[in-house]
């Protein structure tokens, strides 16, 4: 059944041309991607907003519009903040209004149950799964994020960190990788040590800039009180005091993510992300996380959480993209024969030693 158009009529305060001309963005492009993605009709003059469509949508984009706007506030040093497309992405898949299953309030209930503060400002899980990840940060001394790429979860582990840096709860932040080519042969990589390995952490520079500005990132780092490094420097140090973070950690082997959880020292909180479905490893080496996985389940002190296509929160079309490559995966599964998998059993029995699963 069709639900009835009605109207909504409302005003932001303070009134203001240049923060409303940062909240439409050019061309009323902000304007337009609400009206696309949540099926409404949005008409404005100066301040006072009209809007038409379903009321549960309106009420959603009215909502949106108001956070926003608030977001358009002039940061102190910095100037009047510009709204782009993807905080209003972010906004509309915050929202939950576009998933029909999440419209009970035991669902909206994890927005305000937990949120992570950074000089840049207030960050919110989108969607519930981040909202357990958080918790889970905050709750455990180990934990790891799995899932698909565009899910927040290297975001949300640098955010906490950063948050725990601030609050003095640590006293450094350590940042690392392996440093594994994504399929493709780099070869000779010109510089220092420092410029070599850069390119593999780059992910993780853009998080801590985003939420600390670059000056004082690198001001930080001088310091030492941020340390981002390779996981091959990690063997033989005991990490005490810090928050420590492994990126990509599908590509480590099983003996480095031994080798990394035991480094673990007192008062330090780690957190391990990765996506089991991106393995850039060679094809006769075991994946850290695979194994991690099978193993610690289950272990006091430790967290898994699992993310999927749904809390993808980057362009729509990577959930979309997401999606289409599980569904690929879960029909190739079926076909595979008895026959195809007899090599593996054997080579397992041949190998008693290895306590891996084969996939």
């Amino acid at each position: 059944m069709t639900s009835a158009v009605t109207t909504l009529e409302f005003e932001l305060q303070p009134a203001d041309g240049q923060r409303l001309a940062s909240l439409c963005g050019p061309f009323d492009d902000n304007i337009k991607q609400l009206e696309r993605r949540l099926g409404v009709e949005i008409n404005y003059h100066n301040e006072d907003f009209t809007l038409i469509g379903a009321q549960r949508l309106i009420n959603a984009a009215a909502q949106i519009l108001t956070d926003l706007y608030v977001d358009t506030q002039p940061v102190r040093g910095q100037g009047l903040a510009d709204i782009t497309p993807e905080m209003v992405h972010l906004a509309i898949e915050g929202s939950q209004v576009l998933d029909q299953a999440s419209q009970s309030d035991e669902h909206y209930q994890y927005r305000n149950e937990v949120s992570i503060k950074t000089k840049r400002g207030l960050i919110k899980p989108r969607s519930p799964s981040q909202a357990n990840y958080v918790t889970d940060i905050i709750n455990h001394d180990i934990t790891f994020g799995i899932g698909p790429a565009g899910t927040g979860k290297t975001y949300l582990a640098v955010a906490a960190a950063v948050d725990a840096l601030e609050r003095q709860q640590v006293r450094r932040i350590l940042l690392t990788r392996p440093a594994v080519e994504a399929g493709e042969k780099l070869g000779f990589l010109p510089g220092d040590l420092s410029q070599k390995v850069d390119p593999y952490l780059r992910p993780l520079y853009d998080a801590l800039f985003e939420m600390l500005g670059f000056e004082e990132v690198e001001k930080l780092i001088e310091r030492n009180v941020i340390e981002v490094a390779p996981l091959a420097y990690m063997r033989g140090r005991t990490l005490n005091d810090a928050f420590i973070i492994l990126d990509e950690s599908q590509n480590t082997t099983v003996e480095q993510m031994k080798m990394f959880l035991t480094r673990i020292g007192f008062n330090s909180r780690a957190v391990i992300t990765g996506d089991i479905t991106q393995i850039d490893l060679p094809r006769n080496a075991k994946s850290g996380l695979r194994h991690a996985i099978e193993v610690l389940h289950g272990v006091e002190g430790l967290s898994f959480d699992f993310f999927h296509a749904e809390d993808v929160v980057r362009h729509p079309v990577v959930a979309r993209i997401v999606r289409a490559y599980e569904a690929f995966d879960s029909q190739q599964q079926p076909q595979t024969t008895s026959a195809q998998k007899a090599p593996l059993l054997q080579q397992d029995v041949s190998t008693p030693t290895n306590n891996e699963t084969p996939s």
